[in-house]
């Protein structure tokens, strides 16, 4: 019995990395309200690299998704070819994130001392909240200037990945709220704000689960990978399903609503572990 009670604690995270990983509202912030109040049986250790990894299950949902863009290696006439400007993608992703990707492995565990706590995940929450409203309402009116990830440059590609680094500095800021609040300053449109923000994740959540599991190991009970592997799960499907919807919606509508959400969430942080705990 409590083995099927981990398991289901395991669905239930997995369902909140899935839906929150894409959605610019933050996962970690979601993770630490749900660990108050739903914690797993599992080492220190464990619950570490769980909360990393699991992300691997969200990011294979986008390899699925858009396979056919993000795959540089096409046949032709029964022979391989490169497709160029898929490369050229791929190359501007990897710019993109070398900011964060150095300052992480250099400093992460200075960062997660520092700032890995509930205040700087409410304060975070809460500013790019209002961030959102403030640049969905300047953008009333004006025409996005990209509007295909072809006519994302190197200069545009890092400054979103300067805005990503802010993320991986600051907890509760959301990777992909900072990326798409930073692509659509610079005038990019939503849909393309979003689908690079999902292709710059893939080398970001490989890199971080690399890390983490170089840094853990893998000695853990088998209970504990049944655990890993059935939240990766849940969060591969839960994301295949949220990538979805989330394009559907900001097709005809703005990021306000997020913007909205993540002040009241912020101000829920802020309130339960300054006030009640």
């Amino acid at each position: 019995m409590e083995y099927i009670i981990e398991i289901l604690k395991a669905i239930f995270l997995g369902i909140v990395e899935g839906v929150t990983e894409w959605l610019p509202i933050s996962s970690t912030g979601h993770m630490i309200l749900v660990d108050e109040f739903l914690k797993l049986n599992v080492s220190p250790e464990f619950m570490s690299l769980f909360l990393v990894v699991i992300q691997l299950g969200a990011v294979l949902a986008v390899v699925l998704i858009y396979w056919h863009k993000l795959n540089p290696f096409k046949s032709k006439n029964g022979k391989l070819h490169v497709e160029p400007e898929i490369m050229s993608m791929w190359m501007k992703i990897v710019f993109a994130c070398l900011p964060a990707a150095i300052i992480g492995i250099l400093f992460d565990d200075v960062f997660e001392a520092l700032f890995y706590n509930p205040v700087t995940v409410a304060i975070m929450l809460i500013l790019f909240g209002i961030f959102f409203i403030v640049v969905e309402n300047r953008n009333v009116g004006r025409k996005p200037k990209v509007t295909k990830i072809s006519q994302i440059t190197y200069q545009t590609a890092m400054i979103i990945g300067l805005f990503q680094l802010i993320a991986a500095v600051f907890p509760g800021t959301s990777r992909s709220g900072a990326t798409i609040v930073g692509a659509l300053l610079i005038g990019v449109s939503r849909v393309v704000a979003a689908e690079f923000t999902f292709f710059m994740s893939i080398p970001v959540m490989f890199g971080a689960s690399l890390l983490k599991i170089v840094k853990i190991g893998f000695n853990f009970t088998l209970m504990e990978y049944v655990i890993l592997f059935t939240g990766m799960a849940t969060a591969f499907i839960v994301s295949v399903i949220v990538i979805k919807l989330l394009l559907g919606y900001i097709k005809k509508n703005d990021f306000k609503v997020f913007g909205y959400y993540r002040i009241v969430l912020g101000l829920i942080v802020l309130a339960y572990f300054l006030l009640i705990k």
